[in-house]
């Protein structure tokens, strides 16, 4: 056999390969072409424009390809994470249920919680799940926006909320309330037999660059499920990652089931302030053309996911003021969809 046919023989081998033999060996991530790069680099120099912002950090394919602080900050600084806790919460939820903690999004809350319910409680309450909070769609009262000051100055903030009166039934709208994952973290308490903050450390510790510093905690010692979480940039990337990677850590060790990141990230209800679809502690809108599932804090602290892009990104920004209110959320979405833009080069 010359030459030119053995090669022609391998090739014609190669092609034939089965696919799934083949596709266990995948070309690796091409990196960012130069023109792309300059892009990127552009689109962040001209972030600086929007006063707020504090740091973006932006990673393709488990690769941070920039990072960069604005009026002296840095994505190593600790930031008050706000809402964006909420997918942490979720998370610590569904390693839970895995580990048999909880039957499921499906368990009725009340006889976890039975120490708290009020004396005479509203029937509604035995059909409160686990789901229901994590979706937002409980039915009782919201004790966010105009009712959040006068729920934590309560003596005792599980119980105040498992006393609020019903606004509608238990799996109806979503009515967005920081108490409901604070109810999670108090069923997590009971659960685990230890605080919330030793399981998130246990539980996702094995994860490099995962961090919770302070974290506010109610009258009886149960930290604020969902709100006054401190974290860096980059360990908040880390959290993202680990989602954007099926709840693996680069080294292959699995800590949140991939089950559940697909629950996690189907919507279930949406808001009625910006009609983004809302799932398990994530909500979900196009953004640039591409499905983005995404955790927000108040005042612009931002994990966004593009999965068919491998692109995790974080934002920080300025704690102190609205972001919705006043257009910033959407200057945030719009920087992301112009950096999802460089992507697609």
């Amino acid at each position: 056999m010359n030459r030119r046919s053995l090669l022609l023989t391998l090739s014609f081998a190669l092609s034939a390969a089965p696919l799934a033999v083949r596709a266990q060996t995948p070309p690796p991530p091409a990196p960012p072409a130069a023109d792309d790069a300059a892009e990127l680099t552009r689109v962040l120099d001209e972030a600086s424009a929007l006063t707020p912002l504090r740091t973006v950090i932006v990673a393709r394919n488990g690769s941070v390809v920039a990072e960069r602080g604005y009026r002296g900050h840095a994505a190593s600084e600790s930031t008050n994470i706000k809402s964006a806790s909420k997918s942490i919460v979720s998370a610590l939820v569904g390693i839970a249920i895995d580990k048999g903690l909880l039957e499921g999004v499906d368990q009725p809350i009340a006889p976890i919680l039975q120490s708290d319910l009020p004396a005479d409680p509203d029937p509604r309450l035995a059909r409160v799940t686990i789901g229901h909070l994590l979706s937002m769609q409980a039915g009782l009262e919201r004790m966010s926006g105009a009712n959040y000051g006068r729920w934590v100055s309560s003596r005792n903030w599980v119980r105040t909320a498992l006393a609020a009166p019903f606004v509608a039934e238990p799996g109806g709208p979503m009515l967005y309330s920081t108490a409901s994952t604070h109810l999670l973290s108090a069923i997590l308490t009971k659960v685990g037999g230890t605080s919330t903050l030793a399981l998130a450390r246990d539980w996702l510790g094995p994860l490099e660059g995962f961090r919770i510093g302070a974290w506010e905690r109610d009258p009886q010692g149960i930290y604020l499920g969902g709100n006054q979480m401190a974290m860096s940039a980059r360990s908040l990337l880390a959290f993202g990652e680990l989602y954007r990677n099926g709840g693996r850590t680069p080294e292959g060790e699995q800590l949140i089931p991939e089950g559940w990141i697909r629950q996690s990230w189907q919507s279930r209800t949406n808001s009625r302030f910006s009609n983004d679809g809302y799932g398990y502690g994530w909500f979900e809108r196009v953004i640039g053309g591409r499905t983005v599932h995404f955790a927000w804090g108040y005042g612009g602290q931002m994990l966004y996911i593009v999965p068919d892009l491998g692109l995790t990104v974080v934002m920080t920004s300025d704690e102190s003021g609205p972001s919705a209110r006043n257009g910033y959320r959407d200057d945030l979405h719009a920087l992301l969809a112009r950096i999802i833009g460089t992507a697609e080069g």
